[in-house]
């Protein structure tokens, strides 16, 4: 993790909103304290409340991961960097194509995506491949690439495999099953992301009904949001109601996402999951966000752990047959490659639209 006791550059500070003083209705999420994971007994307990946690909602809240709140600050001001520190011009020269290349690296520019009913999307995002030498980066940026790919590592190693570790132990399996996927040195495209959305027209909220990205599941296995206080995320429980995310100061919010779905026949799905816009007294302020998308290794064939006994308990739903199975590539750039553009059908499920990708269904919920 970066030092903050040796001289870092310099940024502007970014300075977030205040949390909301709206009585939202908020999901009760687990708390995971990563701490406790040093011990084999902590992670015993950890991977029981872990599976409750992903089993019931698909997202907890994950606290003691080793960054102080100073380090989070930092990562903050680092990632309004490239919105705010990168001319236009040359942004452009870093505008990524993921339509067509079905990778998500450089930028993606707002008003790149359909939304719906005519309006396009008001957020724009910089991603970097978790090996950050890979892709070339605007100048103002370079200088902050050790610190980036400190944080990069910080997740992987600190967050993603002991999580993964937890996960293992809750099927019954060795620790190190889905560590062995997801190797920090293998081929893949888990990525860090800097993410900003921008307030929208009067107008673009009543086409949208407020819906700023419709709900959707995550294509890789894991995802690390690192908790910031402008509430816009919701779930869709399941018993089908929308409920808003709680800010936590210095937490990670952390969900399951299809290729976990995959890989332990639907135990543990992805959940359904969209931001709108942000209560009234936070609707002025843009929302910062930064993310880990982590994904397994390009190579791993998304087929169910069959030799689970938790797995081999509970029963295995396949989303597809395994002689059919994707592998984590292919699987990425297709949803890639697909989102904001597919033409949609209506699902008979009320206000789902729905694609065929790779022969697997994909659902998406306004």
């Amino acid at each position: 993790m970066p030092d903050l006791t040796v001289t870092v550059p310099q940024t502007p500070r970014y300075l977030p909103a205040l949390p909301t003083k709206e009585n939202l209705q908020y999901a009760d999420l687990a708390i995971i304290d990563l701490s406790k994971a040093v011990t084999a007994e902590g992670r015993t307990e950890l991977a029981v409340e872990l599976r409750e946690a992903l089993t019931t909602h698909g997202f907890c809240y994950i606290i003691n991961h080793g960054y102080t709140q100073a380090q989070n600050e930092r990562m903050f001001d680092i990632a309004d960097i490239p919105m705010s520190g990168v001319p236009e011009d040359e942004k452009r020269a870093y505008t990524g194509d993921s339509k067509k290349t079905g990778i998500f690296q450089g930028y993606k520019p707002r008003q790149y995506w359909h939304i719906d009913a005519g309006v396009r999307d008001q957020h724009e995002h910089y991603n970097f491949n978790r090996d950050v030498t890979k892709r070339g980066h605007p100048e103002t940026l370079r200088p902050l690439l050790p610190e980036i790919k400190e944080f990069s590592k910080h997740n992987h190693f600190n967050v993603l495999h002991p999580v993964l570790r937890l996960i293992a132990r809750s099927l019954e399996l060795p620790e190190d099953t889905l560590v062995n996927n997801h190797d920090y040195d293998a081929i893949g495209e888990t990525y860090v992301r800097f993410m900003k959305y921008y307030p929208r027209t009067g107008e673009e909220e009543v086409k949208t009904k407020n819906v700023w990205l419709k709900g959707h599941t995550d294509f890789g296995s894991i995802t690390i949001l690192w908790s910031q206080p402008v509430a816009g995320l919701q779930i869709l429980t399941r018993e089908g109601k929308w409920r808003w995310v709680r800010h936590i100061e210095n937490a990670l919010v952390v969900n399951a996402g299809d290729a976990l779905d995959f890989l332990t026949g639907g135990y543990y799905k992805g959940t359904i999951h969209r931001v709108v816009k942000p209560p009234e007294d936070q609707q002025n302020y843009t929302r910062l966000g930064v993310f880990y998308f982590v994904m397994p290794n390009d190579d791993v064939k998304l087929v169910p752990m069959a030799e689970s006994p938790v797995l081999q308990r509970a029963g295995i739903q396949s989303r597809c047959d395994d002689s059919e199975a994707p592998t984590m590539e292919q699987w990425r750039k297709a949803r890639t490659s697909a989102y904001g553009q597919s033409e949609l059908e209506n699902s008979k499920e009320k206000g789902v639209e729905q694609e065929v990708i790779n022969g697997v269904l994909v659902k998406h919920y306004n």
